[in-house]
């Protein structure tokens, strides 16, 4: 028999997330133990008309876990890793949906492997990764989580269970697709006809692409298509070593010439890796300039960060936090290909940090992860809701895009910090209010941002997802006719519309 919570005072922590949305509120919290047990309890919800929200860790911030009636579905006690497989490529994994990112990431380490995916949050579920298609700070080398998912095994909201494996199946050159069921149904839909901004990262609404894999179809689909329950991952070997640094710049103008430098270079090493022609490569150019990461600091974002790090230069403009992965015969080379650049941007070499220790390494992503808990620091000291930015523009536009936040914050007098993946043209404002009024201004200029980056051809979420709190915003990138499009997409696959209710559309458009 399933557990099954009721007493409101047991289940407050699973109506909340990482977003502090206040009101959320269900009947029940169940934690099923298996796929069949998902299948039951969305088979019977559906029959009832009962809305389910899917909770993973409540890590995530835009409300995706703040059910406002109906059910709660916990994936806690989903929490098998089956397999771990090294082959020579890495190897592959099998875990449930509620495996904890952290924990997957430490028995990996004996074995030499990786799982490239790095939320800042590590105390994250596999399954909520999958379906928010999680990125972070190593997404600029090894792209978000979309990139390592080779099978799911998911319930529909009619009860029924579905293996996809990649590979498998495909939509149609005309965006259709079919899915056959066990039961002898055939599930037949047809993906919207928008096309993806050109962005590196990209998690506003469902991903589509000519041709597409039917499996990733349901990764970023926030739980709204169908609950992962399973999954197959790809896994890579362990590097040999890592370069990190942490490297000041007394100008923008310097800190983004170096930026758009080694985000050039690495973007040029991958397509020669690529294209087969690494031998030539390496007897050009050996060895080759590729950031793991690329990762950014503004002004203010340091002046933050001195209250914990007195070492942070007095001046700087802005910091680079940058990875680069090594073996014993490169990291001499490496170091002297980086320092290089660093001198040919005028970066503040002397007063900047570097690592090639795993425990200084550790120290400088302290430092990187230092910052979001400041911030949440205030936001819990001023009793205000956070107000932070996840968008993503094209490389040609970030330096435009980047200016339009910095003038249109400064012209405002309110408090904030800008930082973030720089590599991926991905930064987080975050805009800090002390009282209300500050907080409405504060979400009228968000209002701006998200115009502006829609204007330049970017996405208004690049990797957090929509959830409750974005899809307004989400007209402001999509037409009603694509809008539209993605609802018709989700009954299909959910007729009673009971999945993720309220997550990426109003209401309307599910009527």
């Amino acid at each position: 028999m399933m557990l099954s919570k009721s007493n409101p005072d047991e289940i407050q922590s699973f109506v909340s997330d990482a977003s502090y949305l206040p009101g959320g509120f269900a009947s029940r919290v169940i934690f099923p133990e298996s796929a069949a047990q998902v299948a039951e309890v969305l088979a019977s919800a559906t029959r009832e008309g009962t809305p389910v929200t899917v909770s993973g860790a409540g890590t995530g911030t835009v409300a995706g876990r703040v059910p406002f009636g109906g059910y709660v579905l916990a994936t806690d006690r989903l929490n098998k890793i089956k397999n771990i497989v090294k082959d020579e490529a890495g190897g592959r994994a099998v875990v449930e949906a509620g495996v904890v990112l952290a924990d997957f990431q430490r028995l990996l380490e004996p074995e030499a492997l990786l799982y490239p995916p790095d939320p800042t949050e590590r105390s994250c579920f596999l399954g909520g990764n999958i379906a928010t298609n999680a990125s972070g700070a190593r997404t600029f080398k090894y792209g978000p989580t979309r990139n390592y998912v080779e099978r799911l095994r998911i319930a529909l909201a009619t009860g029924d269970l579905i293996d996809l494996r990649r590979g498998e199946l495909r939509a149609d050159a005309r965006g259709r697709i079919e899915i056959p069921l066990q039961s002898g149904r055939t599930i037949e839909a047809r993906l919207p006809s928008y096309r993806m901004p050109q962005v590196r990262k990209h998690a506003s609404g469902y991903y589509v692409a000519p041709s597409m894999d039917v499996l990733d179809l349901f990764i970023g689909s926030e739980g709204t298509l169908g609950v992962v329950v399973e999954a197959e991952l790809r896994l890579l070997p362990k590097p040999h070593g890592l370069l990190s640094g942490v490297v000041f710049f007394a100008s923008n103008e310097s800190l983004l010439g170096f930026v758009a430098d080694a985000r050039s270079a690495s973007l040029k090493t991958r397509q020669y890796q690529q294209s087969g022609v690494v031998e030539e490569w390496n007897l050009r150019q050996s060895p080759s300039i590729d950031a793991r990461a690329l990762e950014y600091f503004d002004s203010e974002s340091l002046s933050f960060l001195r209250q914990k790090y007195e070492a942070v230069p007095a001046g700087s403009a802005g910091a680079v936090f940058f990875e680069q992965e090594t073996t014993s015969g490169t990291e001499d080379l490496l170091m002297t290909e980086w320092l290089a650049r660093l001198e040919r941007h005028q970066a503040l070499a002397d007063e900047s940090w570097f690592a090639t220790t795993e425990q200084d390494q550790e120290k400088l992503r302290d430092f990187r992860h230092q910052l979001p808990v400041l911030m949440n620091e205030w936001f819990a000291r001023y009793k205000q809701r956070k107000v932070s930015t996840d968008m993503a523009v094209p490389d040609e536009e970030f330096a435009g895009m980047l200016s339009f936040y910095d003038d249109t914050l400064r012209a405002s007098d309110l408090k904030y910090t800008i930082f973030g993946h720089i590599g991926d043209n991905h930064v987080h404002v975050n805009i800090l209010p002390r009282d209300d009024a500050e907080a409405a201004k504060a979400w009228e200029i968000y209002m701006q941002f998200v115009r502006r980056a829609v204007k330049v051809g970017g996405t208004i979420s690049a990797e957090h997802g929509i959830g409750k709190l974005k899809r307004e915003y989400l007209r402001e990138m999509y037409g009603e006719g694509d809008l539209r499009e993605m609802a018709a997409l989700k009954r299909a696959f959910d007729p009673a519309g009971i999945l993720g209710r309220g997550n990426i559309f109003s209401k309307d458009l599910l009527s």
